[in-house]
């Protein structure tokens, strides 16, 4: 894919249209749009998360572990929008690709900190601290993403099976760095109290 971002506008959008990867021109309607527009704004969540993890000390376990996992993660949603603008059948050599070692890496992280977690014995609450409740913020969207990706099979768009296991890892990678963000800033986590109703 050629990347040429000297023009920002061009008015070809204008009348509610606009172009994949592939250069074919669809309605701003069109499921695809909804998908990797998505996949941009959980990219833009995990920006505010890495942002605020930077202004850490750099010698700190949440800057030396998380900032460059977030990285990692905000270039391989680029990847995975770059294959929902793109239809079936018109992938090219050196296409970004979502692969199978993507999906182990985020277990690998996921196993790691939940090492240092202590077990749940209740259902959790986002806050206590502003990256634990951020971290939330980019749970419920990557939640979100992923019905929306099951959303585009009912349609009939294709979309990959590493595509679909990589954006479910990636939720439960982002619950289990909520907590352990809490544990290492040092701050209660919120639990959920439960109203006990009527029998």
């Amino acid at each position: 894919m050629t990347i040429n971002l000297s023009r920002i506008y061009t008015r070809g959008g204008d009348q509610g249209k606009t172009s994949l990867a592939t250069g074919d021109r669809v309605a701003k309607t069109h499921p695809r749009l909804e998908g990797y527009g998505t996949s941009d704004e959980l990219c833009c969540l995990l920006g505010k998360i890495r942002t605020l993890a930077e202004a850490l000390p750099v010698d700190s376990a949440i800057h030396l572990r998380t900032v460059p996992q977030l990285a990692v993660i905000q270039d391989r949603l680029f990847d995975l929008g770059t294959m929902l603008a793109t239809p079936s059948g018109k992938e090219w050599p050196g296409m970004s690709q979502i692969v199978a070692q993507d999906v182990t890496e985020l277990e690998q992280w996921i196993d790691a900190f939940n090492e240092e977690l202590e077990p749940l014995n209740s259902f959790v609450l986002p806050g206590g601290s502003a990256l634990n409740a951020e971290a939330h913020v980019a749970r419920a969207v990557c939640r979100r993403f992923e019905r929306l990706l099951c959303t585009l099979g009912d349609q009939e768009i294709e979309v990959s099976p590493l595509v679909m296991a990589y954006v479910n890892r990636l939720s439960d990678y982002l619950f289990v760095l909520s907590r352990w963000y809490s544990r290492k800033e040092q701050v209660a986590e919120y639990l959920w109290s439960q109203r006990k109703g009527p029998i």
